[in-house]
């Protein structure tokens, strides 16, 4: 049975869509069977960052209007066999899907994968709504800074507010060591003390990510592959060290007020 897990992000500019596929793409380097499904109705990214924009047929809206089936919309990547993508449509908008639906897409797919993980549209308009619906588990995705921080905290007492209480972990993404240590970005403590949530993980500031979402190939040998690698075993219950990226912590009060600390 399938675990569901719902990616999302306040604003963007955090590289969410990168962490989904980076993080699909680990999983199934460890021989996990893990289907994506872009939830990003009209802004339809994660094909792109995969490999596989060429190779549409059909996308979720198709299958929700009965223009095909879900193993006829679904992508199979070339280079990674267990690792599938369900694209979004590109000339629709989210209201195209409901909740319900996606709810039902979710349920066909549970006995046959290991993971489904949604690339939930960033914000928290009906794009989020659908993809949280499914979930069984909500990871948030920040960077370390002001508004971004913010906006994730924002998701955070959305989530809260539901009654199903899902699980949510946090990744803190793009953090750079030298400016942590210069006082000068938050560190990884400091985020997850204004958050409140677990963290599952902590991705550099790592240039091979732009060339790999080029590329539609992650890199498995670089630190933010490593760092990827690391999150994909924590989400299968390993116990893994975390990078040790942190520094200075100068800014922490300034940005402890705006939370109202």
């Amino acid at each position: 049975m399938a675990r569901v897990v719902t990616i999302t992000s306040g604003k963007g500019g955090v590289g969410k869509t990168t962490t989904t596929a980076n993080l699909s793409a680990a999983l199934a380097q460890l021989e996990k069977k893990v289907v994506c499904i872009d939830a990003d109705i009209g802004l339809r990214n994660l094909d792109l960052i995969m490999g596989v924009e060429n190779r549409i047929r059909y996308d979720i809206v198709d299958v929700v209007e009965g223009r095909a089936k879900i193993r006829q919309a679904m992508i199979q990547h070339k280079l990674m066999p267990t690792l599938h993508l369900i694209p979004a449509a590109q000339t629709r908008d989210k209201s195209a899907v409901s909740p319900s639906q996606m709810v039902n897409i979710v349920k066909e797919l549970r006995d046959e994968f290991d993971f489904i993980m949604i690339d939930s549209p960033a914000g928290i308009e009906r794009g989020f709504q659908n993809a949280v619906a499914p979930a069984d588990e909500v990871v948030i995705v920040t960077n370390p800074e002001v508004s971004a921080v913010r906006d994730a905290d924002r998701i955070i007492g959305l989530l809260e507010a539901n009654n199903r209480k899902l699980p949510m972990r946090l990744i803190i993404n793009r953090v750079k060591p030298e400016m942590v240590r210069r006082g000068e970005m938050l560190s990884a403590d400091d985020v997850v003390d204004i958050l409140s949530i677990k963290l599952l993980g902590i991705v550099p500031d790592d240039e091979s990510v732009l060339i790999a979402g080029n590329k539609g190939t992650p890199d498995p040998n670089s630190k933010a592959g490593t760092a990827f690698r690391n999150i994909a075993r924590r989400l299968l219950g390993e116990e893994v060290p975390f990078m040790n990226l942190d520094g200075g912590t100068s800014i922490l009060q300034r940005i402890v007020r705006l939370f109202g600390g």
